[in-house]
C-alpha cells in the first residue's frame, strides 16, 4: 500500500510525474507541481483523453478555445478530451499541488 500524500519529491524546481498504474486501456499518474506552469504560448495537445482531479493545492487551467481561466481547488476534477488544447497557467509556489490524472484512449468508432 502507498499514500498519494507521502514521499513527495524533494526537488521542487521540476514538476514530477509518477506513473501509478499502466495497462492497455488506462494510465494513472500522480503529478506534483510546485509553482510550475506550461511555458507561455505552449499548449498540450494529447492523443488520449484525460480525467484529472486536484487533490491538494490550487491551479489555474487555460483552454485554447476559452478566454476565462479555470480555477481548481482540492476536490475539483475535469475531463479533457483528446486534442483539446490546454495549458497549466499556474500552481502554488509555497506548497505542493498534487494531481491525480487518468489517461485513456479515444473510443474507436467502426
Amino acid at each position: 500500500m502507498d499514500n498519494l500524500f507521502t514521499n513527495l519529491p524533494a526537488n521542487t524546481s521540476l514538476e514530477h510525474i509518477e506513473p501509478l498504474l499502466e495497462s492497455t486501456t488506462v494510465r494513472i499518474e500522480r503529478i506534483v507541481s510546485h509553482g510550475q506552469s506550461t511555458p507561455v504560448d505552449e499548449w498540450y495537445d494529447q492523443e488520449e483523453n484525460e480525467w484529472v482531479v486536484l487533490l491538494q493545492g490550487k491551479a489555474q487551467l487555460q483552454f485554447d478555445d476559452e478566454t476565462e481561466l479555470i480555477e481548481m481547488i482540492p476536490g475539483d476534477f475535469i475531463h479533457i478530451p483528446a486534442h483539446r488544447r490546454h495549458r497549466v497557467e499556474s500552481t502554488l509556489v509555497d506548497q505542493p499541488t498534487i494531481w491525480l490524472a487518468f489517461f485513456y484512449p479515444v473510443k474507436k468508432t467502426t
